[in-house]
């Protein structure tokens, strides 16, 4: 079965696709929200760009460090099929149990919320109708979806293009027009809560703005030369974000002086653009958030389902053989895309229950915790690899080993702790989802060894 339905899946994404789904899953808001946030942390304008470096530094050695193990388990369901192959079935079910139960489904609904919270403000129709717009897109993009990798794959490419656009004018005419001062701008005095600024809690909020760097992997099955084309578009994708990020910063420090940026919050990026090119340039860049965030989703719309599709092919999931179901006729993983949607449209219905406990930005956070665990888990599995695979010819290798791996789980230990110290209630929930997969999977397995 397995065979048959990884042979199922056309291989039609190639590099430029593959560029853009790196690019298209990690910037949707955070480049345009993050400048006044990070600046309040770093407390000086010199280190709140450093903090973008420093991130996007250890997300581009994760993501080197991830592109060896893929290059060498060329699988649909990337960190599933990762931790599966490299520690066994157990630790791989609980990684796509957690990614399919609560980390995808929560990134797509904050997204789906953010979407319709954006559209509605710009347009200024009524905020009870935000829910039902966002949900309206998640519609739309799953029936793109549905008809074909190949056109999800160009509502990407689309939309990435699309959304470069504001990033670009902001960067290019703030760096020529902008006539403040970028560094050694000193913004201390201006933060009066206690333990506000805090340099590790700058590259924080920078690493959740770089976050969706590993969804690539989960088409891997799909790519044309995976072991050629997966580390190349990491290594150009993480690099454009990067680039993008820090020169995003550096061109808002040189509109807007770094005193009153601190208390803009999220809106420092539409009011550079309102500075350089007035009303309708915060226009433009709310619909260049708008779009980015619509690419955003889809990008995760894409890549999410292959990881129950892959968990499916493997038995370990209930209704397994629903779930992994191919449209014979559009060769798209149709099971997977209606299991992903069913489980967002779960949440999206909590959301509307209990919107104060609920919330887009609740559920954009509380899932990195847990996820970065099984990152950590694969960052040590590319030792394991080295030398379990010994002599043998690689594709790819991921460059200045072991340093480049070291700095990925120094990155990864990094997010753990200060996650852990702050929002200690929400890790405890994620572990508490994590704990009851391990009887489900007891009950599968179970279930899969009588079948056999």
């Amino acid at each position: 079965m397995k065979n048959n339905q990884e042979q199922s899946l056309q291989k039609s994404i190639g590099l430029m696709t593959a560029i853009t789904i790196v690019i298209g899953t990690i910037i949707g808001s955070g480049v345009f929200v993050k400048p006044a946030v990070v600046l309040t942390h770093a407390g000086t304008s010199n280190l709140a760009i450093l903090a973008w470096v420093v991130g996007g530094v250890l997300t581009l050695a994760a993501g080197l460090t991830i592109a060896e193990v893929g290059a060498q388990i060329p699988k649909t369901g990337g960190l599933y099929a990762y931790i599966r192959d490299i520690y066994g079935p157990f630790w791989g079910f609980l990684t796509g149990w957690v990614q399919t139960i609560i980390y995808g489904p929560a990134i797509i609904v904050s997204l789906v919320l953010f979407f319709g919270i954006l559209v509605t403000n710009f347009f200024n129709i009524s905020n009870d109708l935000s829910v039902w717009i966002g949900f309206i897109a998640l519609i739309f993009l799953t029936l793109v979806n549905i008809l074909g990798t190949k056109f999800g794959g160009l509502m990407q490419n689309i939309t990435t293009i699309a959304k470069l656009i504001p990033v670009i004018a902001i960067i290019v005419f703030g760096l020529l027009w902008g006539d403040e001062g970028i560094f050694g701008k000193d913004v201390t005095s201006l933060i009066k809560t206690d333990g506000e600024i805090n340099f590790g809690r700058a590259v924080l909020a920078t690493l959740f703005a770089y976050d969706g760097w590993i969804m690539l992997t989960n088409m891997t099955g799909e790519m044309k030369k995976p072991q050629k084309n997966l580390p190349l578009a990491m290594l150009i994708g993480l690099s454009v974000v990067t680039l993008a990020y820090v020169l995003i910063n550096i061109s808002v420090f040189h509109v807007i002086p770094a005193e009153k940026l601190v208390g803009l919050g999220n809106t420092a990026s539409a009011e550079a653009a309102k500075a350089l090119f007035g009303d309708i340039g915060s226009k433009i860049v709310n619909i260049g958030v708008i779009i980015s965030i619509f690419g955003c989703l889809n990008g995760k719309i894409i890549t999410f389902p292959r990881i129950p599709f892959a968990m499916a092919e493997d038995g370990l999931l209930p209704l397994h053989k629903y779930v992994g179901y191919i449209s014979p006729k559009l060769k798209s993983p149709l099971g997977a895309l209606m299991t992903v949607f069913g489980i967002s449209v779960i949440l999206i219905i909590l959301t509307i229950l209990f919107p104060n406990t609920v919330n887009a930005d609740y559920l954009s956070e509380v899932t990195i915790f847990i996820i970065y665990l099984f990152y950590m888990m694969a960052f040590v599995g590319l030792f394991i690899l080295r030398k379990q695979n010994k002599g043998t010819k690689r594709e790819y290798s991921v460059p200045l080993y072991p340093f480049v791996p070291l700095l990925a789980l120094f990155g990864g230990a990094f997010i753990i702790i200060n996650t852990l110290i702050s929002d200690f209630m929400g890790s405890l929930y994620s572990l508490i989802i994590l704990a009851i997969g391990v009887p489900v999977y007891m009950y599968l397995n179970k279930n899969k060894q009588r079948r056999s």
